[in-house]
């Protein structure tokens, strides 16, 4: 039986496909159409997992839309309406495309179905999307058992929801409805602070440490009205959202002494402390849900989903607190991972299919389910393009590759199928030497064209985790901050609050200064041979030649572009950058040798 898991319309569109329950493939739009978040159908990517079927001429049985588009357009009717005639703005601005597009699910479907040679299905299901977001972090989870908790900006009417997972059923016992949103507030902040929604959230994320909560009780007493289990309401008169396309009203502004910083223009100590301060209550919200959530359902483990549970630094204090034994987040836990949801929900809690789980492993085969290209492919691709390349013989692959990070150069490193989810994992990443003092500084400068001070996350030997980080358990989707060992740490002299953020980033904290963030913390990737030997492997051979098991790992990118897909991705990329190295597969580009004009763009 073949299920299609479909999401779009709000950001990170996706599909993935099932197979008798077994996750197939699964791929973000925006992979294929190189736009960042792209929200629109996900004609590509369903196209490209109907291609990864067992026969990609079969039919499909049944399609799950991520939400219910009724229920949703109901919600943003009601919502103007109560604050008409204020409203007009976004109302004439947003239904116009509900009635253009985002109510047609079923025909686009089937459009796309027929592009692909596929007959429509007779049969579309429309969980509601927190339903999505807890299928997505329950049945892929090692756990036969679990609290769920799914925190995100609005769905149709939730914000937030409590569920309890065993075997193959899932319930939603509680929920925390619009406009009263722990997504939205951030998101206010990442605005104000001069960041894009749904994209920024990451760097206020990184920003954080660097600055005092100087604002969290502000925020607690003017804001928001917390509660002891983690529900909430939100000080409307302070935001936007409800009847103007902005976050924030003229008295946040007042609130937090005022205007909003604009795009691109320098942070300063006000940015600094607002992310702090937001990050803070953030954490206090997550801890409370998470000691309610446990009180509530009595399990021991917890499944998280929803943009929230990519805020990793919350994700971290929520395990050293101890509520639960452990925690298992969906790594594709935003929208992307809501067409996962709507697939594994139709097959286990409609048609009733049992789990299998052992406690251990999880369902997601390390998130690498997207495009891969053979051995032959990149070979022709390279050949058309002219490029001057060598073939690594698999047997020394590791250690050629473990040899040019340890002589400190920057490698594009292209392998095997691309990650599902906002991080690269080893298969599409850039990657360099974490013992370098120069390296975060000439990776956010020269090859991600980024802001200074966001830090890079380490990719260590998931064996090896604990001589290098206080963590004593898996990480393999980078979803859990934890500090470096103390007795990896070196002291700082001087005052750092007074010097300039560029010049507070590139003090040397640890033995390993490229991923220790300035409160000594890192995101945290732990690389298992079961799931990535050829990326386990590189960092053996790293360890065997320097000591250290520990790389640093950024997604393939630059700034405002998704992560590469396909060799072209890839080497433009690696072109258009001081990246040094690029290796596809087993063949190594030294930039040094390649033509002349091509990395001006002249030669292509």
């Amino acid at each position: 039986m073949r299920i299609l898991g479909i999401s779009c319309y709000y950001h990170d569109a996706a599909a993935c496909l099932l197979e008798d329950g077994a996750l197939v493939a699964a791929a973000q739009e925006e992979r294929f159409t190189r736009i960042k978040h792209d929200q629109s159908f996900p004609s590509n990517a369903v196209r490209y997992c109907l291609a990864e079927s067992r026969d990609p001429t079969a039919g499909i049985d049944a399609v799950a839309f991520y939400d219910k588009p009724i229920l949703k357009f109901y919600r943003i009717l009601e919502t103007y309406f109560s604050v008409a005639p204020r409203g007009l703005k976004p109302f004439v601005r947003a239904v116009p495309l509900w009635l253009r597009e985002k109510l047609w699910i079923e025909p686009r479907i089937g459009e796309a179905l027929e592009a692909a040679g596929v007959e429509e299905p007779e049969h579309f299901y429309y969980p509601e999307h927190h339903a999505s977001h807890a299928a997505s972090a329950f049945y892929p989870s090692p756990f036969s058992e679990a609290a769920v908790l799914t925190i995100d900006g609005v769905g149709e009417w939730a914000t937030a929801t409590l569920g309890v997972g065993e075997g193959n059923s899932l319930r939603l016992v509680e929920q925390l409805s619009f406009p009263h949103s722990l997504g939205l507030l951030y998101s206010a902040f990442t605005s104000y602070t001069g960041f894009e929604v749904n994209s920024g959230e990451y760097k206020l994320m990184g920003l954080a440490p660097y600055g005092e909560g100087v604002y969290t009780q502000r925020i607690l007493e003017e804001l928001i009205d917390l509660k002891d289990d983690g529900s909430f309401r939100l000080n409307m008169e302070y935001f936007g959202y409800l009847d103007d396309l902005v976050m924030t009203s003229d008295r946040f502004e007042a609130l937090f002494d005022g205007p909003p910083r604009a795009s691109e223009t320098p942070i300063g100590r006000r940015e600094m402390n607002l992310a702090r301060s937001i990050q803070e209550v953030t954490t206090e919200i997550v801890l409370r849900m998470g000691r309610h959530a446990r009180e509530r359902t009595g399990k021991r483990q917890l499944c998280l989903a929803g943009g929230v549970a990519l805020n990793c630094v919350a994700n971290g204090h929520l395990l050293r607190e101890g509520i639960f034994d452990d925690l298992w987040i969906q790594p594709a836990a935003g929208d992307a991972g809501g067409a996962l949801g709507a697939a594994l929900w139709l097959w286990h809690s409609v048609l009733g299919n049992e789990r299998n789980t052992d406690g251990t492993h999880d369902a997601m085969q390390g998130a690498y389910l997207g495009p891969e290209f053979s051995h032959k492919q990149i070979a022709a691709f390279l050949d058309d393009r002219g490029c001057v390349y060598e073939e690594i013989d698999e047997s020394a692959w590791a250690r050629t590759v473990a040899e040019l990070v340890a002589e400190e150069n920057v490698v594009g490193l292209f392998q095997g199928r691309m990650e599902f989810g906002p991080r690269a994992l080893g298969n599409r990443s850039i990657i360099g030497d974490a013992r370098s003092e120069k390296m975060q500084s000439l990776m956010n400068r020269k090859i991600k064209y980024r802001e200074s001070f966001r830090p890079f996350a380490p990719a260590c030997l998931a064996e090896r985790v604990g001589d290098y980080f206080d963590i004593d358990r898996p990480s393999p989707y980078m979803l859990l901050v934890a500090s470096i060992r103390e007795d990896r740490r070196e002291t700082l002299r001087g005052d750092e609050a007074n010097l300039e953020i560029h010049d507070w980033v590139n003090r040397r904290r640890s033995d390993l200064p490229a991923i220790t963030h300035v409160d000594y913390s890192a995101r945290i990737q732990t690389v298992h041979r079961d799931t990535n030997p050829r990326f386990h492997a590189l960092l053996s051979a790293f360890e065997s030649l320097t000591g250290c098991a520990v790389l640093v790992n950024t997604s393939f990118n630059v700034r405002d572009e998704p992560i590469v897909c396909t060799p072209e991705d890839a080497w433009r990329c690696f072109m258009r950058t001081e990246m040094d190295h690029l290796v596809l597969g087993r063949f190594h580009l030294d930039k040094r040798r390649q033509p002349e004009g091509a990395a001006d763009g002249s030669w292509s």
